[in-house]
């Protein structure tokens, strides 16, 4: 397991009893502090909004709100690339005094220039964007490179004390070998982690031809992973019922209120991964969203998704209510091979409705007339 033991009985400790208590939680705070960002991956759907809301940026009282009204454990900050914000350094240490767990998601690029600005914390980690090997991630984010700057990164990072893991995306087209390989190679490094995820398509996206649908996405982890012992042989942060569920041989429908969202938009509806509408608060979010509306089965946008933020929530609670599913998978690895488990019936989902433009149109006519809630949102400088 990638993940300290402090950490994840904390964790376990706040599922048990928001489990208990037979209502709606969040997991993990996702938190996107501005969209503004250095590299322009192909992949991504959050950099090509007009220069006046790349500008803008979360200021750290809205960022502490947030946290204190969602009540998650963790907070996992990303953007865009969260360290051109100028107060992320502020924000990172507001979440730590409040004891909660800190994942800071960079390309690594300013990470040299920035460090001294951060402490080492046992509630803190980077969490370094690699797409796989040199030629694997330099493609990915399309700029020669990168590879070599996030690896000097994370040695940077290893040598001054910090907890430091990789995230890591994958796409249609992945090498088995290669990507097993590339785990190997972060392990050796001395990684303490590595977070993994199939991509997903983004509406904004530049390059939509690389995603995966859901029965690529299990063949794929079956192959990397049994390559692995099942994936005994790496150290992933993702819970083990997640990377089983991964290969195939679970049958999840996704929990996305586990993951809320919070950019300079508001609370996205209905996760981190579909815009179709902002919440002023974290209650509003929780409460006015349509859940049952969206999910594998009921909507079209859905029907490929079995990205982390979706699936970890409902595979930490399966893994509470049933513990000895668990077992298995840490003695003997992730099953890759044999029959899969019965995907969700895709046949009475509805139709996309494509809505993404609305919201920038909100923002804009609100920055146009100057009252785009300043209180809580700053100019960039």
């Amino acid at each position: 397991m990638g993940l300290p033991f402090r950490q994840a009985a904390k964790i376990g400790a706040y599922v048990v009893k928001k489990q208990l208590s037979g209502k709606k939680y969040p997991l993990v705070l996702m938190l996107e502090p501005l969209f503004r960002c250095n590299l322009a991956c192909a992949g991504c759907g959050k950099i090509d909004y007009p220069d006046e809301i790349l500008n803008q940026r979360m200021s750290v009282q809205a960022c502490m709100d947030a946290i204190d009204e969602c009540g998650a454990p963790a907070v996992s900050i990303a953007g865009g690339e969260p360290l051109l914000h100028r107060d992320l350094a502020q924000i990172v240490q507001g979440y730590l005094d409040r004891d909660k767990f800190v994942i800071l998601c960079t390309n690594a690029l300013l990470l040299a220039k920035k460090i001294n600005q951060y402490t080492p914390h046992p509630n803190f980690t980077w969490s370094i964007h690699l797409d796989g090997d040199k030629a694997m991630h330099d493609k990915s984010v399309c700029q020669d490179g990168t590879y070599d700057r996030a690896i000097a990164a994370i040695k940077l990072a290893k040598s001054k004390g910090f907890r430091t893991q990789i995230n890591c995306t994958l796409f249609d087209g992945t090498d088995g070998e290669r990507t097993a390989k590339f785990f190997d190679e972060m392990m050796a490094m001395g990684v303490d982690g590595i977070t993994v995820s199939p991509g997903y398509a983004y509406e904004r996206a530049p390059d939509q031809e690389h995603f995966l649908n859901r029965e690529r996405t299990k063949k794929m982890f079956r192959d990397i992973l049994s390559r692995g012992r099942g994936g005994k042989d790496w150290k992933f942060t993702n819970s083990p019922l997640f990377m089983d569920f991964l290969a195939g041989n679970q049958t999840y429908e996704c929990t996305p209120w586990s993951m809320p969202l919070l950019t300079v938009f508001g609370w996205q509806k209905p996760c981190y991964l579909l815009g179709e509408g902002y919440a002023k608060t974290f209650t509003e979010l929780m409460e006015d969203t349509e859940w049952e509306k969206y999910g594998v089965g009921k909507y079209e946008k859905c029907a490929n998704c079995m990205v982390h933020c979706g699936f970890e929530g409902t595979a930490a609670a399966d893994s509470i209510k049933n513990p000895l599913k668990v077992l298995p998978i840490l003695m003997h690895g992730v099953k890759t091979s044999g029959a899969m488990a019965l995907d969700i019936d895709l046949s009475q989902q509805r139709p996309a409705e494509f809505s993404f433009s609305r919201h920038v149109e909100h923002k804009m006519s609100q920055i146009k007339a100057g009252n785009s809630n300043t209180t809580e949102i700053e100019a960039a400088e």
